[in-house]
């Protein structure tokens, strides 16, 4: 099994993402620059934090055009994890700058002044439903049960791209994306226990 590549530009601590992997027995590395990216067969973008400082500062970590040439062009396999999951999109609320647009949506914050009792952030554990099949969710356990962790929420111009959806406070978003090899997860698998493993595993031998 070849290793899944997690990008390391300096936004998150990784160490739980690569345990949760060691423990599935998926080998992983971390690629901090533009050629260890190009040596990758299946890719993971984590991030936490503000979505400016963070694709600022990946692509300060000159890792861009390479991710570009190994998600657009050769069609690798990727997923984005909570802010890495909003980077792969045009834009967000939060700031200025423009995402990678690998994806057709955006990033908008929770409004928690048209939902009464909702608290932003939305942290802890949640439950996400299936809109559509995917390689990604087959042999599901019981539910899909993940925890978040985020103020803000991806809006997918096309709603076929939409895979998971969370309801919050009445309110329902999407928890998860796919189109084609372009995936994404709002909530944080590695801190997700046992339904973390399954989805990250289907990630490793699936997607």
């Amino acid at each position: 099994m070849m290793p899944i590549t997690i990008i390391d530009y300096g936004t998150s601590n990784l160490g739980s993402m690569k345990n949760m992997l060691k423990k599935l027995g998926v080998p992983s590395r971390f690629a901090t620059t533009a050629d260890e990216v190009m040596e990758a067969e299946k890719l993971i973008l984590p991030g936490v934090g503000a979505f400016d400082s963070g694709i600022r500062t990946l692509r300060s970590s000159g890792m861009v055009d390479a991710l570009n040439q190994k998600v657009l062009k050769e069609q690798v396999p990727i997923l984005g994890v909570c802010l890495g999951m909003q980077l792969m999109t045009n834009r967000s609320e939060e700031g200025i700058e423009a995402g990678l647009g690998w994806l057709d949506a955006h990033a908008i914050r929770f409004r928690s002044e048209d939902h009464p009792g909702m608290r932003v952030p939305h942290m802890g554990w949640n439950e996400a439903r299936a809109l559509k099949s995917s390689p990604l969710i087959e042999e599901s356990p019981e539910r899909f049960r993940f925890y978040f962790a985020n103020s803000y929420h991806v809006v997918c111009t096309d709603p076929n791209d939409v895979l998971l959806e969370t309801e919050y406070s009445g309110f329902h978003f999407a928890s998860a994306f796919e189109k084609g090899h372009i995936k994404g997860a709002q909530f944080h698998p590695e801190k997700s226990h046992r339904f973390g493993m399954w989805f990250l595993n289907n990630f490793a031998l699936k997607a």
